[in-house]
């Protein structure tokens, strides 16, 4: 009876050990199909070695269900051997979980790169000293709103706000074309109210008369939309199906935001575009930063009219993109966009990047909290102080073209310390930075294929001395400032005119790193030991041709006669209206566009302004002479105040005769000269 009890004790505890045993088989086949999931996802990188690690994972797993199934068959199985099968499970198990865990901890950080969604704003504005406190107080108004039914914030979400707040029933809806009429209607009372992008303040505070369009105005009614960027974007769906195994290009933007995460649509206050085509078969890149200020067609405009580049930003990344687009005649496949924070903790993370510092310069931190100095010399920035050399542009005195160039300086910094990074700490804070700080229409999988890039270069730097193994080439889009009239803001702005030869340049050189066009090989070269050698600056000229358009000129004050001459002069027709005596008033206002006027222009005679024999003193009152001969340089202020009649630097290897970019800035920066005073403004109202 003993004896048949000990045998049944001993059947028992080993049904209970082939339980165990079965339950961390299953444990360990779950932990392994996990990890084999995750290694599945990393599709871009190591393909065969990803496909043997899956393999030995599988035949591990296999030969694990056969020694249970087997061990719990085999009745003299010992005990020890069972017990030693299920540590090896427990082992094997907490192995393949942490190797899952790690690439699902990595994944989801570059899957969070590419933001699924936007946070989209809008809001309901009035002007400060409108009676109206809230929508319920929005009663025969005339309410402006974009006619782009595309836009999130400027007519998807204002049109719920009207539907929501009944708004059309008591009021008039008038569309627009563009937020800078509508902005500039409610200050002439043309509209009561208006929708706008919540950015509107950071969008018009640096345009002459909108300085304090943030205490001039006040926000009714206010909305959010959380919305899927493939629904609103149609570079986000175009860019799925591409590979970088190819030539592409990519759009850096810099968006000036103090947020720690870049969730919302931030790119209206964005002013720092670099362009770069990349060759991942060479490792040839090149990289244009584009002026702020470039006078060129706005795509999502309805008449494409020519304006700054930077008024595109304020209706999304699709149309900042197709801008440039239709500009060069590339396409653009990929951006990414990162605020203030990301840049100061990117740099941070790498362990800071070594520039030479040519000046003093001094900028508020990212927070805004305090100013930030750095001074010359060659030293290695960290995050804040990198974001001082690569935001600073009033104290250049090359304005916002220095500025590009800081900020390439600062990108090729960046790339040549990410190549020294080994420990996993660095490699840790880099991927949570760009997870939060960074937006792209990159998918993962194209971001993961970057490995294979990766893994060039490292193959590379072990085969050469040279520790520039991505070679860059700097592109220079030369121009010249004008003040322009712009038909939107209805006032002079600066413009910079970019000249069409350097364009092309610059075209062909991207266009041959893409492998569009052939590259055309230079058979002759020439050098003196005498001289330094310079790398050329394609784009820089120097160029013979003029970007300048013909200006209407400024006729008052003139005889009817001086105006004749000056209109024979530049093939404008005019026609006279009123008494005898001098021009009192002109049809067009100073500074349009010739080539944008149709049929004569009248002018207004009656009263004397000044005597014939001052006027003949003086050349023509033209308003093109006095910008275009006297502004050839202007840098856009430089916020000394100073004259800008004297050229600034051209870029190194590079000559021409050209005017660089504005200061960046569509305000008068450090200049207390009157209106008339064309050189040191960069705008001024015209009556």
């Amino acid at each position: 009876m003993a004896r048949k009890d000990a045998e049944n004790e001993t059947r028992e505890k080993k049904n209970k050990l082939n339980i165990v045993l079965s339950i961390f088989l299953i444990i360990a086949i779950l932990a392994s199909g996990f990890s084999i999931y995750e290694i599945f996802l990393l599709s871009s990188i190591e393909t065969f070695i990803r496909y043997i690690i899956i393999g030995v994972l599988v035949v591990i797993d296999i030969i694990l269900f056969i020694r249970v199934r087997f061990s719990s068959k085999k009745r003299k199985k010992k005990r020890k051997k069972r017990i030693g099968l299920i540590v090896f499970m427990l082992l094997y198990s907490l192995v393949c979980f942490a190797v899952g865990i790690v690439i699902a901890y990595v994944y989801g950080q570059l899957d969070n790169i590419n933001k699924e969604f936007v946070t989209y704003t809008s809001d309901l504005i009035v002007m400060s000293d409108n009676s109206a406190e809230s929508v319920d107080d929005i009663t025969d108004y005339t309410i402006g709103m974009l006619s782009d039914k595309d836009s999130p914030d400027g007519y998807i979400i204002p049109q719920e706000m009207i539907d929501e707040n009944n708004l059309e029933d008591d009021n008039e809806i008038k569309e627009y074309d563009d937020y800078s009429t509508m902005l500039v209607d409610l200050y002439a009372g043309e509209v009561d109210a208006l929708f706008i992008t919540d950015n509107y303040i950071d969008m018009f505070s640096n345009v002459t008369g909108y300085e304090d369009v943030a205490t001039d105005t006040k926000v009714i009614l206010s909305k959010d939309k959380r919305m899927r960027k493939t629904d609103t974007s149609e570079s986000e769906r175009e860019s799925s199906g591409k590979s970088i195994t190819e030539p592409f290009t990519i759009l850096l933007m810099g968006i000036d935001s103090t947020d720690e995460v870049l969730s919302k649509n931030a790119i209206a206050n964005g002013d720092t575009l670099i362009l770069i085509t990349f060759n991942p078969k060479t490792l040839n890149a090149t990289m244009i930063s584009i002026p702020r200020d470039t006078y060129v067609p706005i795509a999502c405009w309805s008449d494409k009219a020519e304006n700054k580049i930077t008024h595109a930003a304020g209706y999304g990344t699709d149309c900042m993109m197709q801008t440039i687009e239709d500009y060069f005649g590339i396409n653009i496949d990929y951006y990414a966009k990162i605020n203030f924070k990301g840049l100061v903790k990117l740099v941070d993370a790498v362990g800071g990047v070594d520039i030479n510092v040519e000046q003093e310069l001094c900028t508020d931190d990212s927070s805004r909290g305090g100013e930030v100095c750095i001074y010359p010399g060659y030293q290695t920035l960290n995050g804040e102080q990198a974001l001082v050399y690569a935001r600073n542009r009033k104290q250049l005195v090359n304005g916002d073209f220095g500025r590009g160039q800081h900020q390439q300086e600062i990108v090729m910094a960046l790339i040549n310390k990410m190549k020294t990074i080994t420990k996993v700490s660095s490699f840790m804070d880099i991927l949570n930075t760009i997870s939060n700080s960074l937006d792209t229409n990159l998918t993962t999988k194209q971001i993961l294929s970057f490995y294979n890039i990766g893994k060039d270069i490292v193959k590379r730097s072990l085969a050469t001395d040279d520790s520039n193994l991505i070679n860059i080439q700097q592109l220079y889009l030369q121009g010249e400032g004008q003040m322009i009239y712009d038909e939107r803001m209805r006032m002079v702005l600066y413009n910079y005119v970019p000249n069409e030869d350097s364009r092309d340049d610059i075209v062909q050189a991207m266009k041959e790193n893409l492998e569009l066009e052939d590259h055309t090989v230079i058979k002759e070269f020439s050098f003196s030991v005498n001289e330094p050698y310079e790398k050329e600056i394609i784009g820089s000229g120097p160029y013979n041709s003029s970007s300048r358009y013909s200006l209407l000129p400024d006729f008052t004050g003139d005889s009817e006669t001086q105006a004749r001459a000056t209109a024979s002069r530049l093939g404008i027709s005019v026609t006279f209206t009123g008494g005898n005596g001098y021009v009192i008033d002109q049809e067009y206002p100073a500074g349009k566009r010739i080539d944008k006027i149709r049929g004569s222009v009248t002018l207004t005679l009656g009263g004397s302004s000044q005597t014939e024999e001052v006027k003949e003193e003086e050349p023509d009152s033209e308003l093109e002479d006095d910008i275009t001969d006297d502004d050839s340089g202007d840098t856009g202020g430089t916020g000394t105040g100073d004259s800008s009649d004297t050229l600034p630097e051209k870029p190194e290897g590079g000559t021409g005769t050209g005017g660089t970019p504005g200061s960046g800035s569509d305000s008068t920066e450090g200049s207390d000269n009157t209106g008339d005073d064309l050189n040191n403004r960069e705008e001024y109202p015209t009556e």
